[in-house]
């Protein structure tokens, strides 16, 4: 959500100063429908609406919904960050200090990460849910168009979590992301295949 956030906020500032349909190319990029009929209508729904699937705010409530599931496994103090972000999102309006009023959200997101480090005890919990965020920012670095440095050291530190995990996963699929990926700069000419072992893994 961090990443999502920070990407949004450069296109945010593109749509405003440069360009106002710069957020269709930020939906395609990360295969969100083309629902949205402007700038404003993309601002507020994607940001705002809980009855759009895609947007930040129904991502949050989903990964409290997870959380509280898991309760027992990430603690309530680590759960109440997100719903402190969720609390800033009900509260804050489309205006110029927008990036201003959800700094907030991004500062709990990352509280969220470090109570949870600090928390969660069970060393398979604690592997297998940093698979999760380092492969799920694998993917959203490829579809963004990070540098491949970043890429590459996500993937690194995916691995090193994988190796620790005692669950089923794909081995053939890991190794050929790993394989487009050591491509360096040429990685992009198989952006599908990579993204598509990627799902793959788990």
């Amino acid at each position: 959500m961090f990443t999502t956030l920070d990407a949004f906020f450069k296109y945010f500032d593109k749509m405003l100063d440069e360009d106002n349909s710069a957020y269709i190319p930020y939906c395609e990029k990360l295969a969100i429908p083309m629902i949205y009929s402007d700038m404003d209508d993309f601002i507020d729904n994607y940001l705002f609406s809980k009855d759009d699937p895609n947007s930040v705010i129904s991502n949050l409530i989903r990964a409290y919904d997870n959380g509280i599931v898991l309760r027992d496994e990430v603690s309530s103090i680590s759960l109440s960050y997100i719903q402190l972000s969720l609390n800033v999102m009900e509260h804050s309006v489309k205006d110029q200090g927008l990036a201003y009023q959800l700094q907030p959200v991004k500062d709990y997101i990352y509280a969220f990460w470090g109570c949870l480090d600090d928390r969660v005890e069970d060393e398979e919990s604690r592997n297998i849910i940093k698979c999760g965020r380092y492969l799920e920012r694998v993917d959203l670095y490829m579809r963004l168009g990070y540098n491949i440095r970043s890429i590459q050291k996500e993937y690194s530190k995916f691995l090193n979590r994988l190796q620790r995990v005692r669950i089923g996963y794909n081995l053939s699929e890991v190794d050929k992301l790993g394989e487009i990926i050591g491509l360096g700069e040429g990685w992009e000419a198989r952006r599908q295949d990579a993204l598509n072992a990627l799902w793959n893994i788990f």
